[in-house]
C-alpha cells in the first residue's frame, strides 16, 4: 500500500520525513481542512476545549477519510502525566499522555496546541508510540516511558518531533529551568536568558535529550514554532481559546 495521498484540502499537513518503512504512517495536522468557527477555525480536533461538537465530530470524521485511517484515533484525555497505554486496550478518554500500538489497523494519536507532539516506531515497523510532550510531561518522563514500551533497543528506533512552541517564544520561570538541571545539568544549555529574569526554554532540545539518553539519536523534525505561525498552527500560549492539531501514527496490515 502506499503511503496516504492528501487532498488539496489537506496539502499543508506535515507527514514526517524519515526512514519508516513504507507501511508505517504518520501525520500531523494542521488548523486547516475543517469546519469549525471562529477561535477554532477551521479544523479543530479536540472535544474539551470549547469547541462545537457537532463541528469536532464532522472534523474527526473528515479526518478519517482524508487520511484513509483503518478506525478511529485513540483520542485520549492528556493530563500531563506519564502514562502510556496500549491502543490494543484502552478506551476512548481514558487519562493518558501517550498510546503505543504493536499490530497493524491501531492508531495512536495526541493533540496539541504548543506542547511537543512525539511520534516513535522501530526499524523495523512492527511497534509505533504517540507521545504528548509538553514541558511538564517531559520533566516527568512521559518520553523515557514512549521510549520504553516500544521494548526495542533505543538505537532501533525513529522519532520525529512535530510542531511546537519554539524556543524564541517559550517563556519560562525560574522554577522551571531549576527543575530541568536539577535532574539533569545538562538541560541547562536548552534554557537562555530572556527580560525580566525569565528564561526561554527549547522543548525540542529537552525532548532530544532525554531521547539521547535513551540512547535514540536518529530523531527527524522540531523546526517550526506553534506561536509565531498562526497561519498554520493553532497555539494556546499565543490565543488561550483555541484548537487542537492531531499528531497520529499507525501500522498498515499490507507490506508489500
Amino acid at each position: 500500500m502506499q503511503k496516504p495521498k492528501l487532498d488539496d484540502g489537506q496539502k499543508g499537513w506535515l507527514m514526517p520525513e524519515w526512514p519508516a518503512p513504507f507501511w508505517v504512517h504518520a501525520c500531523t495536522t494542521t488548523r486547516d481542512g475543517g469546519i469549525s468557527e471562529g477561535s477554532f477555525a477551521s479544523l479543530n480536533l479536540a472535544e474539551h476545549v470549547g469547541d462545537d461538537v457537532t463541528c469536532v465530530t464532522e472534523n474527526r470524521r473528515s479526518l478519517l477519510g482524508a487520511l484513509h485511517l483503518p478506525t478511529m484515533p485513540l483520542w485520549l484525555q492528556q493530563v500531563h502525566g506519564t502514562v502510556v497505554v496500549d491502543a490494543a486496550t484502552a478506551k476512548p478518554g481514558y487519562e493518558a499522555d501517550a498510546s503505543f500500538a504493536t499490530r497493524p489497523g491501531l492508531v495512536c494519536a495526541v493533540l496539541t496546541a504548543d506542547c511537543l507532539p512525539l511520534l516513535l516506531c522501530d526499524g523495523g515497523g512492527t511497534r509505533v508510540a504517540a507521545v504528548h510532550a509538553g514541558w511538564r510531561g517531559v520533566l516527568a518522563g512521559v518520553v523515557e516511558n514512549g521510549v520504553r514500551v516500544m521494548q526495542r533497543p533505543g538505537a532501533q528506533l525513529l522519532a520525529w518531533l512535530g510542531p511546537a512552541i519554539g524556543p524564541k517564544a517559550f517563556e519560562v520561570g525560574e522554577e522551571v529551568r531549576d527543575a530541568f538541571i536539577a535532574e539533569d545539568p545538562q538541560a541547562a544549555v536548552a534554557f537562555s536568558p530572556s527580560p525580566g529574569g525569565r528564561w526561554l526554554a527549547d522543548i525540542y532540545l529537552l525532548a532530544r535529550q532525554r531521547l539521547a539518553r535513551m540512547q535514540v539519536t536518529a530523531v527527524y523534525g522540531g523546526h517550526w514554532c506553534t506561536v509565531n505561525d498562526a497561519a498554520r498552527f493553532y497555539s494556546y500560549r499565543r490565543d488561550g481559546v483555541t484548537g487542537r492539531m492531531a499528531s497520529l501514527i499507525w501500522m498498515d496490515a499490507q507490506r508489500r
